[in-house]
């Protein structure tokens, strides 16, 4: 399996708030992806400008890939980025994750998430694009897809449904099979017709409860059943209880790994992350889900999405101490 990530390329700047007040001044629903202008942006700049930071490169698909890269699998990531620092920072950081950068470079300001980080570790996103929206169809050679097998594509791409539908429908007559994540839930309320354009097109899809209840308007494990009424194999995540996996013949509970939560930013990235491992290792659903409940464990107890070398060496171990009797 190679599998090529497709999203905003977007620089996170993390935030640990006191308090869920904060998120109220800047006008943020808690848990929520909120897209922002730069009027907007400096606003919020100014509301946390005594709190202390931490930049890291960023976006769910993003996110995903490096984690599949430092698991071993063969990614890449498509995406937009200005000529500025933030641009050449995003760069870099792909490659010194082991991900191919195919991006496009524009003249415009690099895009960037601020990411409101509460004390119960739910995190929430004022969301500058920049450019990151510039990305177009014309800007991807079809011969990219040649090169990989899968396609992980994030939600937040709705923005620009010509090009997320004419992308995945690129990379399908090229022989990828198409992974995506429903994003946020209020993205997901608000571009419903457009998911089930997209869904008929997917073998892969994640979400977590909000999501899917957005999209279906069911609980849980009836949500997933439902989702996977469209693709070859469903996920819905359902935090501390674990995850239901769902194809057409069966669907499973996977268990959550329990650890204590800093920062959910990028849980549900590293999850994919160690799903499409156990994936293209060949290892049942129900193993799947729990090696990304194990990798989405790790990422939680630390701030942003990036974690060192030593823990990821201690993933690898723990994969292995898992499958070993498979």
């Amino acid at each position: 399996m190679k599998v090529l990530g497709l999203g905003n390329a977007l620089v996170d700047v993390l935030v640990k708030l006191e308090s869920e007040t904060y998120l109220e001044k800047m006008n943020l629903p808690k848990g929520s992806m909120q897209l922002i202008d730069e009027d907007r942006l400096m606003k919020i700049l100014d509301t946390i400008r005594d709190f202390d930071s931490v930049r890291a490169t960023g976006g769910s698909a993003s996110n995903a890939v490096c984690g599949i890269a430092r698991l071993g699998i063969p990614a890449g990531f498509i995406g937009s980025i200005g000529q500025d620092f933030y641009g050449s920072f995003y760069k870099e950081d792909l490659q010194r994750n082991g991900v191919e950068p195919i991006l496009h470079e524009n003249d415009l300001t690099s895009g960037c998430a601020m990411t409101m980080i509460t004390p119960d570790g739910e995190r929430t996103f004022g969301t500058y694009l920049g450019a990151a929206a510039d990305l177009k169809i014309e800007n991807i050679k079809r011969e990219v897809f040649l090169r990989y097998n899968y396609l992980f594509i994030e939600g937040y791409l709705v923005q620009s449904p010509e090009f997320i539908l004419s992308t995945v429908k690129m990379a399908k007559s090229c022989g990828c099979k198409v992974v995506l994540d429903l994003a946020s839930y209020n993205i997901v309320a608000a571009n419903r017709d457009l998911f089930k354009e997209l869904l008929k097109n997917t073998d892969i899809v994640f979400a977590n409860e909000e999501e899917s209840f957005a999209f279906t308007g069911m609980e849980p494990k009836d949500a997933c059943l439902e989702l996977a009424k469209y693709c070859e194999i469903a996920v819905v995540k359902i935090g501390a209880k674990g995850s239901y996996i769902a194809n057409k013949e069966e669907i499973v509970l996977a268990r959550a790994t329990k650890v204590p939560c800093v920062d959910t930013t990028g849980a549900g990235d590293l999850y994919a992350a160690g799903f499409l491992y156990g994936l293209a290792k060949g290892l049942p659903l129900i193993t799947c889900g729990e090696i990304g409940a194990l990798v989405s464990g790790q990422v939680i107890q630390i701030i942003g999405t990036k974690m060192n070398n030593r823990t990821w060496e201690q993933i690898k171990k723990s994969i292995a101490t898992m499958t070993s009797k498979l």
